[in-house]
């Protein structure tokens, strides 16, 4: 199996997880701006992801904002005491190797009516690299839902919710959307951002 189920019912946002996700936003002094997505189900981008704060102040910014999320995180962070933790946070183990049913069970989601946005950061590590993985793109192509740019920029203070976008058979436009967004977010460590870029693209090109 490679995915663990999200469940039939998501973690449900309550008022302790409200109070919470405000009082994050409040001691790093942040500023939460834009609409939160008034959509059913979507693959929320979690970006930039440059140290676990950039993360945890993404969580904190949703539930202040009343979204039913959860989280994918790779399988062995989920050992011990600590998955109860991540469990109780609305996070979704994922075996990287073998990510089979993940999109099922999107799909699952948006036909039983569930209200829920899936975080996923696609830089997937806090070091830098040369591509975003392709993960958020096609679990919402497969689930047919829409993606959600969610972001932090540190300079200002300010993070929250951009533009709801769909996915189309043209990557490179897409991208080209997704880019023009994160052009001027920076997170807690600029240096650490992975700039919006997919292999696939460069598979369009040499087409």
């Amino acid at each position: 199996m490679g995915v663990l189920r999200v469940g039939a019912i998501p973690p449900r946002v309550l008022p302790i997880k409200r109070a919470l996700g405000k009082f994050v936003v409040r001691l790093f002094r942040y500023r939460l701006v834009g609409d939160p997505p008034d959509v059913p189900v979507c693959v929320m981008v979690a970006a930039p992801h440059t140290s676990n704060w950039d993360f945890i102040l993404t969580m904190a910014m949703a539930w202040s904002s009343e979204l039913d999320i959860v989280w994918l995180g790779k399988k062995e962070m989920f050992v011990g005491p600590a998955r109860w933790l991540f469990r109780a946070m609305g996070g979704v183990p994922v075996d990287r190797e073998n990510p089979v049913g993940l999109v099922d069970e999107m799909v699952h989601l948006a036909r039983a009516g569930h209200r829920v946005a899936i975080i996923i950061p696609p830089e997937a590590t806090r070091a830098k690299k040369t591509h975003w993985k392709s993960g958020f793109r096609r679990i919402a192509q497969g689930a047919d839902v829409p993606v959600v740019l969610s972001f932090l920029d540190q300079p200002t203070r300010t993070g929250g919710f951009g533009p709801t976008l769909r996915m189309t058979d043209d990557v490179v436009a897409d991208m080209d959307q997704i880019r023009a967004f994160y052009a001027d977010k920076h997170g807690m460590r600029p240096g650490r951002f992975t700039p919006p870029l997919l292999r696939e693209e460069s598979a369009v090109d040499a087409a």
